[in-house]
């Protein structure tokens, strides 16, 4: 990833309340609690980790591993209140 790239992620994740993973191609910088909620209800528990199990350090580390492992068409994308997204990285084939 380009840095300005890697510096508004690192931003996202200092804020964060989690991070989830499809573990395909959806990858969510979660910023409020309502958003954690609903992804454990749309089933990404397992590929879901809140603030309180890793650091904002461990966060970026994770997402790079799930970015490297997605498939084809991947894109990070932080969720806000209201279901405002904010594209990190781009939907993008490889």
């Amino acid at each position: 990833m380009e840095t300005a790239t890697t510096a508004l992620l690192q931003y996202r994740l200092e804020s964060a309340k989690a991070i989830a993973w499809d573990s395909c191609h959806k990858i969510y910088i979660l910023m409020a609690d309502e958003q954690v909620e609903e992804m454990i209800g749309y089933g990404y528990g397992e590929y879901l980790h809140t603030s309180n199990e890793l650091s904002p350090e461990e966060m970026y580390d994770r997402i790079s591993e799930w970015y490297e492992d997605s498939c084809g068409l991947r894109f990070i994308s932080a969720v806000f209140p209201n279901d405002h997204f904010e594209d990190i990285v781009p939907q993008e084939w490889e």
